[in-house]
């Protein structure tokens, strides 16, 4: 009975790991997206890190990265579409999660 008890755990390990992974991607994702958001705002040093952090609270509003998208419609305004922006938040998410692993 123990076997089975134990792979029991060792998926909910994985599972919290995972949940946990994807969470620190998404949230780093953001930050660089606000980087990015910033550099297209004209925003430079501690304005832009500023900024960044706000790009990562505003996915706090709402499950998905709806908030997200909508608070960088908003402020970038004819800077960037939507197509835009949903193109950089995935090719971000790549590069966030190459971050995290190269620091594991």
């Amino acid at each position: 009975m123990t076997t089975f008890k134990d792979r029991e755990n060792a998926f909910e390990n994985k599972f919290a790991h995972d949940a946990e992974m994807q969470f620190r991607a998404e949230a780093r994702r953001n930050k660089l997206v606000g980087l990015w958001a910033a550099e297209l705002l004209g925003k430079k040093g501690p304005d832009a890190d500023a900024y960044a952090i706000e790009v990562v609270k505003s996915d706090f509003e709402e499950a998905g990265h709806e908030d997200v998208v909508r608070k960088l419609t908003g402020d970038l305004g004819d800077k960037a579409n939507d197509a835009e922006i949903r193109a950089k938040m995935q090719e971000l998410l790549v590069v966030a999660k190459g971050q995290l692993l190269d620091e594991a």
